[in-house]
């Protein structure tokens, strides 16, 4: 067993509390052994001014933790795994899934409270595109601004910017402490999660044995297997930040049922579809609930997508 282990994490307020929480479970599992933080910038905290639909590429928010960890200069890395891409550099794992918390999309709205009771063109704010094509969807009257920065910048801009609303993942404002800011939690036939919402993700190099060995106890097997199937219908779809679709797999009794849909940007497209299995064909599952969708009508909302953004 090792002595020591390097954590590299992004700055942020929600990237430290995961960083320390992992370091937390790791010390009381392993208290002679030293746990250090690394403090990391990625690619994705630097750009903040530009949409994140438009940046495109994938590993925005953990390329640079992976360069340092194949270097050796980490050991781990901790990620909310919904901004991990489903292809992995070469000689590195997903060591482990945690236990998900709540994987929902939180309405912050202290004047109106709720999705129905928003006025007509009322401004909210959000970052993603697959919350901005569910949104509409539900109420395509509403006015959608985009909103960059970490989850504390962005509470605050729904004041300085004047915003009716904002939506934030449940699992961030649930992991801060912030749970008085949520003003409803939208139900997922309204808008479904981004893939891995809820989870976190600790990556570590393929061939560091002892290193994977004292990260196993971190696994939560069902969410593991849930987020495989997920994962795996993002990579069929191909999809990133830029695409809207949301999928939500739940692992119980030896089976995974997956929820997803396809949307095109302004909500007005929609494919939705669902697809139980056994647990151990989960990624199987999700490239086979992936193929249904784009062949019903999928593939020519992602067509359009894509030639708008040529």
């Amino acid at each position: 067993m090792k002595q020591k282990l390097v954590i590299g994490t992004r700055g942020s307020k929600l990237a430290l509390w995961q960083a320390n929480h992992v370091a937390a479970c790791l010390r009381e599992r392993y208290p002679e052994v030293t746990i250090e933080l690394k403090n990391m910038v990625t690619t994705g905290d630097k750009i903040l001014d530009v949409p994140l639909a438009k940046i495109g590429g994938k590993g925005l928010f953990t390329k640079e933790l992976e360069v340092a960890m194949l270097s050796g200069e980490i050991d781990l890395a901790v990620h909310s795994l919904k901004d991990m891409p489903t292809e992995l550099p070469e000689g590195l794992v997903l060591a482990a899934v945690t236990n998900r918390v709540d994987p929902g999309d939180a309405l912050i709205s202290p004047k109106y409270k709720t999705l129905d009771k928003l006025p007509a063109k009322a401004r909210v704010g959000t970052s993603s595109l697959r919350r901005k094509a569910q949104l509409l969807n539900a109420r395509p009257d509403l006015t959608i601004v985009d909103l960059r920065g970490n989850l504390d910048t962005r509470l605050k801009k729904l004041t300085t910017e004047n915003l009716d609303a904002i939506l934030l993942a449940v699992a961030g404002l649930r992991r801060l402490g912030w749970d008085e800011h949520i003003t409803q939690v939208l139900p997922q036939d309204v808008c479904l999660p981004a893939v891995g919402q809820g989870a976190l993700a600790i990556e570590a190099r393929g061939n560091d044995a002892e290193t994977l060995a004292m990260l196993e106890f971190l696994n939560h097997e069902p969410t593991r297997q849930a987020t495989l199937a997920e994962r795996a219908f993002l990579a069929e779809v191909e999809g990133g930040c830029q695409i809207p679709i949301g999928v939500y797999g739940q692992a119980g009794d030896g089976e995974v049922t997956l929820n997803a849909v396809i949307m095109s940007p302004d909500g007005k497209e929609v494919v939705r579809d669902t697809l139980t299995g056994q647990v151990e064909n989960a990624p199987k599952l999700g490239r086979m609930l992936a193929v249904r969708m784009l062949e019903s009508g999928g593939r020519e909302i992602l067509a359009k997508l894509f030639e708008i953004e040529k």
